[in-house]
């Protein structure tokens, strides 16, 4: 029969994009020797910047010559990296947290906290019209996928099981983020 595989594959899936479990709350760690994760080399993109919140309209064609493969495909073929590969998914340390393909400043260190899905959780952004909010029904889920409010790159998605104040977890790709340390 052909349905099971199929079914196995949906659930599978379905388990790790849905994932997440209960929420902790994480401490803060500095001075650490990774404080200074950068995991792109900027210096050629020419709309990587930390300021400016200027909505961009690049075609996917010019992002594809200047992301490395694996921030392209999370960011504009909609991918999702392994639970717990990611180089953020258990990081503490104070800053903030950009958006890898166009600098977009997305979140602060102090909403993240640890749900143990294997991606990093935040509670909220840190500002309104730093993300966008699409209904996405892939996998056959209906989710809600956050993307970048600047380059509209995706980052993940949103759920309603996280922590107070917001009760709201959003589940964002390691890939999709730029760790900016802070003081």
């Amino acid at each position: 029969m052909r349905t099971a595989p199929l079914l196995s594959l949906v659930l599978t899936a379905g388990l790790l994009l849905a994932g997440c479990g209960h929420s902790r709350g994480q401490t803060q760690r500095a001075g650490t020797a990774t404080d200074t994760m950068s995991q792109y080399d900027h210096s050629h993109n020419p709309y990587y910047s930390h300021t400016d919140t200027t909505t961009l309209e690049v075609p996917k064609s010019e992002w594809k010559k200047l992301l490395p493969a694996d921030l392209y495909h999370i960011a504009f073929e909609q991918g999702t990296e392994r639970a717990f590969t990611g180089k953020y998914w258990d990081f503490e340390g104070i800053g903030t947290y950009a958006c890898a393909v166009c600098g977009n400043i997305l979140f602060q260190a102090d909403a993240k906290f640890s749900s143990h899905c294997g991606w990093p959780s935040f509670f909220q952004p840190l500002r309104k019209d730093a993300l966008h909010y699409h209904e996405d029904r892939s996998w056959g889920m209906v989710r809600t996928e956050v993307t970048c409010g600047r380059c509209s790159a995706h980052l993940g998605h949103v759920f309603d099981d996280g922590p107070k104040p917001t009760g709201l977890r959003y589940c964002i790709n390691s890939v999709s983020l730029e760790y900016l340390p802070g003081k």
